[in-house]
């Protein structure tokens, strides 16, 4: 049997009530995604605190830098209707 280590790195995102998005809970290593889900269940919902996980395998999130953040989110500051900004929130709406 191979060593966990050997094992790819999943990342965990966990829906902790409905109408919340997932949150990123964390990494963990399994052989194959059913296992990373069980091993997600029993280390990161140990408390019935989600109703939903996602495992993801880590080699096939791409992600932006942080370093680069003014030069790669620059051009979305050129669209004001893209921003909550002209709109009121009733106060009666929760999670939007």
């Amino acid at each position: 049997m191979s060593s966990s280590t050997e094992w790819p790195l999943w990342e965990v995102f966990v829906r902790s009530r409905r109408g919340l998005s997932h949150t990123h809970a964390g990494s963990l290593h399994a052989p194959d995604a059913e296992m990373a889900l069980r091993n997600a269940r029993d280390l990161y919902t140990r408390r019935n605190e989600g109703v939903s996980i996602w495992v993801v395998p880590s080699a096939e999130i791409t992600a932006s830098s942080p370093d680069e953040k003014d030069s790669f989110f620059e051009p979305a500051a050129d669209k004001p209707y893209r921003h909550p900004t002209f709109y009121d929130i009733p106060e009666g709406v929760k999670h939007l």
